[in-house]
């Protein structure tokens, strides 16, 4: 028979922390933490494989769960000494999802189940408090109507305001048990009127209801977006952990909360969070009320007049400090830990790993090193390497004047400036045309996910720190700030007011989501950059990294910016971006309309120095680096002009009518110049065009050698599909170089190779390497000539394939490692067969991808080359990659 179901409680549990891919990352740690000896409410957890057979059997349950299921209920009720459904003597039980990747959020949770018209009464005698009672089953009803029956929760809400209005009252506190009394008869017949039937009595059907929610949210429209934005498989599926209710909302000797064992923001080593007294967990998270501070180091940070924990529970807080001190030292991890507090009494809802931002990450790394709690290698290994995009990007010039016109809390880190929305689906149609947009709410649910992604930024006028915009904008790495209570925001008019001035949609504003402050318009940046824990971390991953990680770059700018970023090299530089420059593009135009040799070498005489130009600048910016030039790759005809102006210009320039220039435009086009006449093919029948770009290559190694400083230029052929291709063209490149050897008098070390992105060239690489010195993976092109894909037109069909399962990922953006990858596996083995000295690099956009990355290191290549941005991202992959091998030979030893 299979396990399904996992008890824990009681100073024990059938898990433990190391079962997460089975139990979910909740029901392994409540599981641990009960081992720990931890005060955590006893229950039990259904399995991630339990979800799997649910969907495979078309939402249905195995026969043997029921009885597993019962037992389990019987343990809680063993250690609380209560009964489910017993109307005098009730146990009550939270309902909440466990995936094995933390989806804070995203699936759904029902609290206080068990209740219903009998034992909220036996409730109300047993804790002497009716209206903690009936405020417990109000919630009840409106969370499971939302939750399990689709009855929407602004039904509730309306006429929760409408109790308070008429009790001339602003908080839900305020109303008193016979006020909330009424309220649940209110709920009950709302439910009654949607459904058409009278809300669920039996608590059994109310579990069953609860859990098969739980099941379901996991395919809800939400759970899908976060899992595409994570990568995290639709396979895993989640865990339910049912657990015994403790109450928060008893009095003011309970109370509720979230907090982290260090700074999740900026990674500060100081115990930090947020709670509620009277109170149950969702009031925290949704941002319902202002939360108060923890500690009073926090209430003084916050400017707070609410008094701290750390005040008002002195001995829970103590507690509290203890058990997270013990938690951080179990885990060897920051935690992000709940809690709730029962007649000053302290309990454990959670831990797990903390979401953090970039920075923070690095911080508490680099810490936990010195602090002597995990390794070098550890560290290297908890930072996701695209986080880091976070670090890699502008942020706000303190010397710029700004207008600040609200604050809030400094949620996310960060800065942003965007175009003012109020709805999630408005942002994403406007990024999706390019514009910045800044995602304006009273406060953001699960609902919101696909709006927050797109966005630059996140203001809500209600919620604190852990409050859900918090949170997750802080794992997306989109600044955000929260709880900004100066703004009224009025989604009808499109609106918001802050200082007595309105702003409306469209306007742009600035957030800085290190600080909290709303600024008017748009304010400059500055560029990041490396040093203290992020050069700390880089020195780490060099050391450990045996992959080599190169830039693509064209410009001095990106040249520049890459070598800040620590790039080793330039394994990607593309000359026909050179080319659209204004002041050459006409001299390109005329050689291209030339009718004859002699007119081309006219015109290309006019590009020479400026070839020469741009080669000695990137030349002396990486002073000895490897310097990879692609010789011309795209067809002619992208470089033709199309207004009449730029027409007569190219014909006056070339000495010849405008009617021939339309006609040699007309001439060139193709059907399909992808596969048409672009790459080397252009130098087997232009010769003089790739003899110039080489001679302007040469000409500017030597000068730059002259100045005193190193060069190494490596010559790469694109396109390759035959050995003797590649024949032709490297003697061609040998002929200019002892030319300008010649004249000058000085020689410079080079090497000729190729890129490898036809299947052909993949399959004949031996006889390739014969004459390549180098090979570098186009997998761009090599991705589009395997699968018979134009990347340009594939976004209209490979979301449908990856929502299908066709496909797991865009293979343009992660390498399709069985197709594509097995032809870069046989090239490499072919060419290295030939050639045991072979250069091998990638420079495709899967170059800065860390899946792709991995696979490189896998099969043994000396060099991926990405985007300057990209290069740190790079550099850590490459580091995870060689210590992924190194413990893969160990197991295997």
């Amino acid at each position: 028979m299979t396990q399904w179901v996992y008890t824990f409680g009681d100073g024990s549990a059938e898990g433990r922390a190391e079962m997460r891919n089975l139990l979910g990352g909740k029901g392994a740690n409540l599981a641990e933490m009960s081992s720990l000896g931890l005060p955590v409410p006893p229950g039990f957890t259904i399995t991630t494989e339990l979800c799997t057979e649910y969907y495979k059997n078309n939402r249905t349950y195995p026969a043997d769960l029921a009885a597993q299921k019962q037992a389990a209920i019987a343990f809680i009720e063993k250690i609380i000494g209560a009964k489910f459904g017993d109307p005098a003597n009730p146990l009550l039980v939270s309902v909440r999802s466990g995936a094995r990747a933390s989806m804070p959020g995203m699936m759904d949770t029902v609290l206080n189940l068990g209740l219903n018209d009998e034992t909220v009464e036996g409730l109300a005698t047993l804790s002497d408090n009716p209206r903690f009672a009936y405020d417990s089953y109000r919630r009840f009803i409106q969370m499971y109507s939302d939750v399990v029956l689709e009855v929407d929760h602004y039904h509730f809400e309306e006429l929760l305001e409408l109790a308070k209005e008429d009790k001339g009252v602003q908080l839900d506190t305020d109303l008193d048990g016979d006020d909330l009394k009424k309220l649940v008869g209110q709920f009950k017949a709302k439910v009654e009127e949607e459904l058409g039937r009278p809300f669920p009595q039996d608590v059994h059907e109310q579990l069953d209801g609860a859990i098969g929610a739980v099941f379901n949210s996991w395919m809800n429209d939400r759970a899908i977006t976060y899992r595409k934005m994570y990568d995290i498989p639709e396979s895993w599926g989640t865990a339910v952990n049912v657990q015994a209710m403790v109450f928060g909302n008893m009095g003011a000797d309970c109370a509720t909360g979230v907090a982290f064992t260090r700074d999740p923001s900026t990674g500060e080593h100081s115990f930090y969070g947020e709670y509620l007294v009277n109170a149950q967990g969702e009031d925290v998270v949704a941002g319902i009320r202002t939360p108060q501070q923890i500690t009073i180091v926090g209430k003084e940070k916050q400017n707070s007049d609410l008094p701290a924990m750390e005040e008002v529970m002195p001995e829970v807080y103590q507690q509290l400090v203890d058990i997270y001190q013990k938690l951080e030292k179990h885990y060897r991890d920051m935690q992000d830990i709940e809690f709730t507090v029962q007649n000053n009494k302290l309990w454990m809802l959670q831990t797990r790993n903390g979401k953090r931002t970039a920075a923070a990450a690095l911080k508490i790394a680099v810490d936990m090193v010195a602090e002597g709690l995990i390794t070098k290698e550890e560290a290297l290994q908890r930072i996701e390497p695209e986080s880091l995009d976070q670090l890699l990007h502008p942020t706000l010039d303190p010397k710029s004047e700004k207008k600040v016109i609200a604050k809030g809390l400094p949620a996310s880190p960060g800065a942003a400036s965007g175009q003012v929305v109020f709805s999630s689906d408005e942002a994403e149609e406007m990024a999706k045309h390019g514009q910045d947009v800044i995602l304006v709410r009273i406060e953001t649910s699960p609902e919101d996910i696909h709006g927050m992604h797109a966005a630059k930024g996140i203001l809500t006028a209600r919620g604190g720190m852990t409050s859900h915009a918090a949170v997750v904008a802080r794992g997306m790495g989109r600044c955000c700030v929260s709880g900004a209570g100066g703004i009224q925001i009025d989604y009808k008019a499109e609106c918001f007011t802050a200082g007595g001035k309105t702003y409306r949609k469209g306007e742009v504003i600035t957030l800085n989501g290190s600080t909290g402050e709303v600024m008017e318009g748009r304010i400059s940046t500055i560029q990041p950059k490396l040093s203290g824990d992020f050069g700390q971390l880089m020195q780490w991953a060099d050391a450990v990294r045996s992959l080599r990680v190169r830039t693509n770059a064209e410009t001095r700018l990106d040249a520049k910016t890459a070598r800040e970023f620590g790039a080793e090299g330039i394994g990607l530089c593309r000359t026909e971006h050179m080319f659209f420059d204004p002041t050459r593009i006409t001299a390109m135009r005329e050689m291209i309309v030339a009718e004859d040799k002699e007119g081309r070498e006219k015109a290309i005489i006019k590009l020479l120095p400026f070839q020469r130009e741009d080669f000695t600048g990137i030349f002396e910016i990486m002073d000895g680096l490897p310097v990879t030039i692609r010789l011309l790759d795209p067809p002619l005809h992208e470089f033709l002009p199309h207004t009449e102006e730029d027409m007569l210009a190219v014909a006056k320039g070339a000495n010849i009518s405008v009617e021939k220039v339309k006609a040699r435009a007309s001439a060139l086009h193709e059907q399909n110049p992808m596969l048409g006449h672009r790459g080397c093919r252009l130098g087997i029948t232009y010769p003089e065009l790739y003899a110039m770009q080489a001679r302007a290559i040469f000409e500017a190694a030597v000068a730059v050698q002259q100045s005193g400083k190193k060069v190494l230029p490596e010559i790469m052929i694109p396109l390759v599909m035959f050995k003797e291709e590649l024949v032709r063209l490297k003697q061609l490149v040998i002929e200019q170089a002892e030319a300008v050897f010649a004249e000058t008098g000085m020689t410079v070390e080079y090497l000729v190779g190729t890129m490898i992105e036809l299947p052909r060239a993949a399959l004949r690489a031996g006889e390739i390497a014969e004459e390549a010195e180098f090979f570098s993976f186009g997998t761009n092109d090599l991705t589009q000539t395997t699968l018979g894909i134009s990347r340009d037109d594939a976004g209209a069909f490979l979301t449908h394939y990856q929502d299908l399962g066709i496909i797991e990922k865009d293979p343009f953006a992660t390498l399709d490692q069985d197709g594509v990858g097995e032809l870069v596996e046989i090239a490499v083995e072919r060419g290295r067969k030939t050639r045991s000295d072979l250069k091998l690099g990638i420079c495709g956009e899967h170059g800065g991808n860390p899946a792709s990355i991995h696979f490189c290191h896998q099969v043994g290549l000396d060099y991926v080359s990405c985007s300057p941005y990209r290069v740190p991202i790079a550099r850590l992959t490459a580091a995870q990659a060689a210590l992924k091998n190194k413990a893969a030979l160990k197991a295997a030893a």
